[in-house]
C-alpha cells in the first residue's frame, strides 16, 4: 500500500494535491477528507473549516468556474469523477499561473484564497464536497475569469458542445481584464513602539496602527475592524511601564492591555481565521533557573510579568499562532541602551545593577526571526528570541555602550537590585532572563551575536536618535 496520505505540491504557491489514504472493500470506500492532526503535519494548512458544502451534478459536462472565492477550501469528488482546474488571480508574480488535475476518490486539493477554480464532471451523477474556512453568502463578492480564455490554456477534456455552463460562467471576462485578487497584508498593532517599528521594516507591505487608530481595550472597535482584509495579525502593542504597573491605575492599565487586549484578539483570530503573532517578556519567569526555556511554566514576580503571561494564555487558545518571547528589547525608541549613550555622550556617570543576567534582544532581530517563523512556516506555538551570545549583566552592557562612545567603563558603577530599588517604587525583576534559544535554532534561525549588534546600534545612528 503507498504511503497515504501524501502532499503534492503545484506551480500555483499554496495550491495543494492530497492524495488520501482511500479503503475499498465490498460495500464501498471510505477515505478521511480532512483529519486535522495526520494533515497538519503533512504541512496542509490547519485552515480551520466552518463549512462543508455538497455540489452535485446530474450529468456529464457540467462546468462550473473559475471562480476565485473569498475563503480557502478543501475539495474532494465524492462520487464519480471530474476534472478540476485552477489559476492563480491574485496579484503578483504568479497571476495567470494554472494546474490541472484529475479528480476522483482519493484525491483532494487545498485552493487557497484568490486562487481560481473550475471543475468538469466526466461522468453522469458527479458530488464533490469542499470544505471552507468562512460562510458561505450569496452575496459575497469574488473574480471570475472565462474557463474558455486561450490565456488558461487549460485543456478541457469536453468540446464546448458537450458542457453544461451557467449564463454567468459564459460570460466571465478574459484574463488580461481580470482584477487581480489584493494580497492580503500583514497588520501590525502598536506600530509605534519599538519592536512594531522593526516589523514594519521587515514585512513587506505591512499596514502598521497605534492604539489613536485601534484601542485593543475598545470592544466596539475590535468588532467593527476588517479582520478578513488580514491574513497575519501582529501584536506588538503593550503596556511596558513596568514600575508603574505596581500602581492601583498601572495595575488596570496593563491587565487590560497585556491580558484582556490579546484574549480579545485571540478570539477574533478564531473566527476570523487570521494568524495571531504576540509579543511577550522575559518578566513571565521569575528568573530562578540560569536559562528558560518555552516549556518552564510562567511564575511572574510583578504585576507587568503576571498580565503578560495572562495574554500569551489567551493568545495560546488562538488556531493559528505564536507567541515571541523577547528580552531586553532594544531599538528605535527609549530604551536601556539610549539612555546609557546619553549619559555617556553628556559626561556623567550611570549607576546600574550588576545582578541581573540576560541577552539583548535587538528589534529588527526580533523582526528577522518573526518573519523566518512566518516564511518557513514553523509548527505554532512559543518562541524565544533574543540576540545570541554568551549572557551579560546589565552593567556590563553600560560598561561597553561607555567604551563605544569613547568613555571609561569605570564610569560605570554597578548596585545590586536591592540597592538600586531603595526608595522608589520599583517592580520586581527576575535574577535571570536568558531565554534558550535551542527551539529556534531548529527551525533554522541563527541570531545575530548580541555584543556585535550592540557595536552596530552603539556607533551608528539608531542611539543618537
Amino acid at each position: 500500500m503507498p504511503d497515504l496520505p501524501r502532499l503534492e505540491t503545484t506551480p500555483v504557491p499554496g495550491l495543494l494535491v492530497l492524495r488520501l489514504d482511500l479503503r475499498r472493500d465490498e460495500r464501498g470506500w471510505f477515505a478521511e477528507v480532512w483529519q486535522r492532526e495526520r494533515m497538519s503535519a503533512l504541512g496542509l494548512p490547519d485552515f480551520g473549516p466552518v463549512q462543508a458544502n455538497v455540489a452535485w451534478n446530474a450529468t456529464r459536462g457540467t462546468t462550473r468556474g473559475m471562480h476565485a472565492e473569498p475563503w480557502d477550501k478543501l475539495v474532494a469528488v465524492v462520487s464519480g469523477s471530474a476534472y478540476g482546474a485552477w489559476v492563480d488571480l491574485r496579484a503578483g508574480d504568479t497571476f495567470g499561473t494554472t494546474y490541472a488535475v484529475d479528480l476522483e476518490p482519493g484525491t483532494a486539493v487545498f485552493v487557497p484564497r484568490g486562487v481560481g477554480n473550475g471543475y468538469q464532471t466526466t461522468r453522469d451523477e458527479t458530488a464533490y464536497t469542499y470544505l471552507v474556512n468562512d460562510h458561505w453568502r450569496p452575496d459575497a463578492d469574488y473574480v471570475t475569469v472565462d474557463h474558455t480564455d486561450p490565456a488558461l490554456a487549460i485543456d478541457w477534456p469536453l468540446p464546448p458542445s458537450e458542457r453544461v455552463v451557467s449564463d454567468r460562467d459564459r460570460v466571465a471576462p478574459r484574463l488580461a481584464r481580470a482584477t487581480p485578487v489584493p494580497v492580503r497584508t500583514p497588520l501590525v498593532l502598536g506600530a509605534d513602539g519599538q519592536i512594531g517599528r522593526a516589523l514594519l521594516a521587515a514585512l513587506t507591505g505591512a499596514r502598521g496602527i497605534t492604539r489613536d487608530e485601534l484601542d485593543l481595550t475598545d470592544e466596539d472597535a475590535l468588532e467593527r475592524w476588517p479582520w478578513r482584509e488580514h491574513d497575519v495579525v501582529l501584536n506588538a502593542a503593550a503596556y511596558t511601564a513596568v514600575d508603574a504597573a505596581e500602581t492601583p491605575d498601572g495595575r488596570r492599565a496593563a491587565w487590560a492591555v497585556n491580558a484582556a487586549g490579546p484574549a480579545a484578539l485571540a478570539r477574533l483570530a478564531a473566527r476570523h481565521g487570521f494568524l495571531l503573532v504576540h509579543f511577550s517578556s522575559d518578566y513571565v519567569y521569575d528568573g530562578s533557573v540560569a536559562e528558560h526555556d518555552e516549556d518552564e511554566q510562567p511564575a511572574p514576580l510583578g504585576v507587568y510579568g503576571q498580565s503578560k503571561a495572562a495574554g500569551d494564555a489567551a493568545v495560546a487558545t488562538a488556531p493559528r499562532h505564536y507567541v515571541v518571547r523577547t528580552s531586553w528589547v532594544v531599538g528605535d525608541g527609549p530604551n536601556f541602551v539610549r539612555t546609557m549613550a546619553r549619559l555617556a555622550d553628556d559626561g556623567a556617570t550611570a549607576t546600574v545593577v550588576d545582578d541581573q543576567v540576560g541577552r539583548l534582544g535587538f528589534a529588527d532581530e526580533i523582526a528577522r526571526a518573526t518573519r523566518h517563523l512566518l516564511e518557513g512556516g514553523a509548527p505554532y506555538g512559543v518562541y524565544h528570541v533574543s540576540n545570541g551570545g554568551p549572557p551579560t549583566t546589565w552593567a556590563e552592557v553600560a560598561r561597553m555602550v561607555f567604551e563605544l562612545r569613547g568613555r571609561s567603563g569605570d564610569d560605570v558603577h554597578p548596585v545590586t537590585s536591592q540597592e538600586y530599588a531603595a526608595g522608589r517604587v520599583s517592580a520586581p525583576r527576575p535574577a535571570s532572563s536568558v531565554l534558550s534559544l535551542t527551539k529556534l535554532a531548529a527551525t533554522g534561525f541563527e541570531p545575530q551575536d548580541q555584543h556585535s549588534a550592540l557595536r552596530s546600534y552603539c556607533t551608528g545612528d539608531e542611539s543618537r536618535r
